[in-house]
This record gives structure tokens, C-alpha cells and sequence, in this order.
């Protein structure tokens, strides 16, 4: 019997499985079946640690039982969000810098990520930080974008490279504050960005996704303070990091009504397309917590949330700093981007899992310059991080023999 087979998708037949996070549960598993005992530590992966607020979770209660009833039943909500949210985004969170009919909301901003590349062209060319979250190149490699330009950002130039510097490009996709160097970005190096996307007539993919963790006030929060970039810039953020709601999911995207194609056509109107065909709307549960978030009580929440994780940064900081370590990031970002002084990532991630059970993340894993480099997650419980310092110096102060799966 002959069978009819279709072909598969060329673009995810040419994208490689997730190699790093992939890798590193597979160290990590091989070290615990000889060593079933060990209490890791886990340094490594980018999720929240701290509860909800309660004025949060009163309100996930409220409308859930509001479900049970007729008068409160609610089914498909607007597909670009709850009216009311869009609002407080655009006042709370941008100052109303951006009008509220440019807010869209989602669930989540790596869905965003993906759903965005839909709307351009696979001939596109995109430019792309190196180091950078994975999501970047993977969302473009599979809309059949392959014409990717790396763009190697390094303590040398401070994580930013011009663009006068690169080919031509399409698309720039930047992070700010950097995942996973931490480095965030200057009114002017963000100017500078506005002013090259207008002159090469680019889109920027603006992810400002830890935006919550800059301390700094004379580094912008978000693309729209330069002037000029609702022309060229989307942007792209979530209460995963904001709010906690990792696991809720919601979040949002900045598509400006001044964008366009080079053709002259509404890119925002496009996108609307993309959303009424791909999604439903985020969930009513999750926009009514989104509401709570921007409350001043939720703000508040919000606010030292982060700076439990920056203390947590400033800790795991300082002992690498006292030994001698550079270390970039930890003071407006959660994440440590640790220079290894010219060892191999996977060589040291394999020291710190096998002598500390501490598990890192390889900064090769980000991109080809991120090699030489650990990233270290600053989401953990501050006793886990109190007790991750001290196996640190242990594994400083003695050689690998005296601390070999006795302190831990």
C-alpha cells in the first residue's frame, strides 16, 4: 500500500533543537544519578521565585467566582485585551508616551516574539545582539528568515555596537536590560539606535521584558522616550518579570500607528490581522491580576519584588568580584554575566555543578561571543542564594578535593 506522506517544513527542519537548556538537564541528571543526595542549587534558569501579591491573587478569586454566575460569566474577551488594561499600561507604564489603541495584549512576550516575525517578509534581514536570548534567532530561523547578522556585543564596546558598522538590515531585534549579560542601555546609545533605523528604514524588535529592574533613572525604561521611535520601533514587555506571572502569562506589545511598510501599509494594521487569526485574547483571569499589578498597592509589590532580586545580584556579585572576577549586570538586571578569565564556559559550568552542586548557564549558549562567560540568575530564594555564596567560596578558597561533595 503506497502512503501519501507531506512534506515537512523546510524552516523547522533546519532549526536546531534548543542545544543549551537541553544540555545542561542532561549534566545535571548524569551528576545526580551518582550523586542522588546532592541538594542543588539552581542559578541558572530566568523564572520568578517570590508569591504573588495579595491584591493579585483577591483578584484572580474575584473574578473566578464571578465565572459561577450569570450576571458574571464571561466568555471570548476582546482579542486585543481588556480596554481598561490597555489604559493603564499606557498610563502607568509609559506615561502616556504611547497611545492605548497601540497597546495589544498577549500572553506572554515570547509568543510575541514569534507572532511578530509574521509579519514580515522571510527575505528580511534581521540584526541580532550576540549574546542574546535564543528566542531571537530561533522565531526568525523558523518564519524562514536566514539572513541573520550578529551583532557582538562585549565589555569592549560596552554590550552596544553601532549599526554604522553592519550591512544593511531589516529588522534589529534588541534587548534592554540585556538577557544575559545584564547591560542596559543609554538615552544615548538607544538615540543612536532610533536615529540608524531611520536612516536604513529598519524596524527595531524592541524586548524590554526586565524593564522593572533599572534602578537607574537616566537609563531609559522604554524605546518610546527617545523621540522619533514610535516610527521605527515595536516593543515588546510582560508581567513574567514585572509582576511574577510566569506562570499566568500576560503580557503586551507596543505596535505604534505610525509604523509602517516600505510600500506605505499600516503595520499595525497587519498585526491586527495576525491577532484575530492566531489568538483569542489573553485570559480574562490573567488581565483582571494584570489590572491589580497597576494598582499602587501591586506597583509597590512590583517595586520590591526587584529589589529582592537585586539584592540577591549584589550578593552572588561581590564573591565573584573578591575573587577577582569581572562581573557585568546584577545592578539593573537579574542576571550576573560573569568573564571567566579565558576558560570554557561548559568547563567551568561543569566545575561549579560537580565540586558546589551549583547550576549555571554557559554563555556560549547565548551566541558565539558569549563565550568565556557564565550567566548566573539572580531568581532564587534569598536563603538558596546566601547558601550558593558560601559554597562559592568554598570552591575559592580550597582546591576541588576538600570541597568535593562535603559541603553540600
Amino acid at each position: 500500500m503506497e502512503l501519501f506522506v507531506v512534506n515537512r517544513n523546510k524552516d523547522i527542519a533546519d532549526l536546531s533543537a534548543n542545544y543549551l537548556f537541553r544540555e545542561i538537564t542532561q549534566r545535571k541528571n548524569q551528576f545526580l544519578q551518582k550523586n542522588p543526595d546532592a541538594k542543588l542549587i539552581n542559578l541558572g534558569i530566568g523564572d520568578t521565585t517570590q508569591p504573588l501579591s495579595s491584591s493579585v491573587v483577591d483578584s484572580f478569586i474575584k473574578k473566578a467566582h464571578a465565572l459561577k454566575t450569570p450576571e458574571g460569566y464571561q466568555g471570548y474577551g476582546d482579542d486585543f485585551g481588556l480596554l481598561e488594561l490597555r489604559k493603564q499600561i499606557a498610563s502607568k507604564l509609559y506615561n502616556n508616551r504611547v497611545d492605548e489603541a497601540d497597546v495589544f495584549i498577549s500572553d506572554g512576550a515570547k509568543c510575541d516574539l514569534g507572532r511578530l516575525q509574521l509579519l514580515f517578509d522571510r527575505t528580511a534581514r534581521i540584526t541580532i545582539q550576540d549574546p542574546s536570548y535564543p528566542v531571537y534567532i530561533d522565531t526568525s530561523l523558523i518564519t524562514g528568515k536566514n539572513e541573520i547578522v550578529y551583532m557582538s556585543c562585549s565589555p569592549e564596546n560596552h554590550f552596544f555596537k553601532n549599526l554604522d558598522e553592519l550591512p544593511s538590515t531589516d529588522l534589529i531585534a534588541i534587548c534592554s536590560p540585556n538577557n544575559p549579560t545584564g547591560a542596559v542601555l543609554s538615552h544615548s546609545q538607544l538615540k543612536s539606535l532610533v536615529d540608524e533605523a531611520k536612516r536604513r528604514k529598519s524596524v527595531i524588535l524592541f524586548d524590554a521584558a526586565y524593564s522593572n529592574f533599572i534602578q537607574d533613572s537616566s537609563c531609559p525604561r522604554s524605546i518610546y522616550e527617545i523621540e522619533g521611535a514610535k516610527e521605527v520601533a515595536i516593543e515588546i514587555n510582560s508581567f513574567s518579570k514585572l509582576a511574577g506571572f510566569t506562570g499566568v502569562r500576560l503580557g503586551w506589545s507596543v505596535v505604534p500607528k505610525e509604523l509602517t511598510f516600505n510600500d506605505g501599509t499600516s503595520i499595525q494594521k497587519d498585526w491586527i490581522k495576525i491577532i484575530t487569526t492566531f489568538f483569542n485574547g489573553a485570559s480574562n483571569l490573567a488581565q483582571q491580576g494584570g489590572l491589580a499589578c497597576l494598582s499602587n498597592d501591586g506597583l509597590i509589590h512590583s517595586k520590591n519584588t526587584a529589589l529582592y532580586y537585586l539584592e540577591n545580584a549584589a550578593a552572588l556579585k561581590q564573591v565573584f568580584e573578591q575573587n577577582g572576577y569581572k562581573c557585568y549586570g546584577g545592578v539593573n538586571a537579574p542576571y550576573l554575566w560573569i568573564d571567566l578569565k579565558g576558560q570554557k564556559s561548559w568547563d567551568v559550568f561543569d566545575h561549579f555543578l560537580t565540586y558546589a552542586g551549583l547550576i549555571t548557564t554557559p554563555g556560549i549558549g547565548f551566541g558565539p561571543s558569549g563565550e568565556g562567560f557564565l550567566r548566573i540568575s539572580a531568581f532564587a530564594h534569598k536563603e538558596c542564594v546566601v547558601e550558593a555564596v558560601s559554597r562559592f567560596e568554598n570552591i575559592f578558597k580550597k582546591n576541588k578535593k576538600e570541597v568535593y561533595l562535603t559541603n553540600f
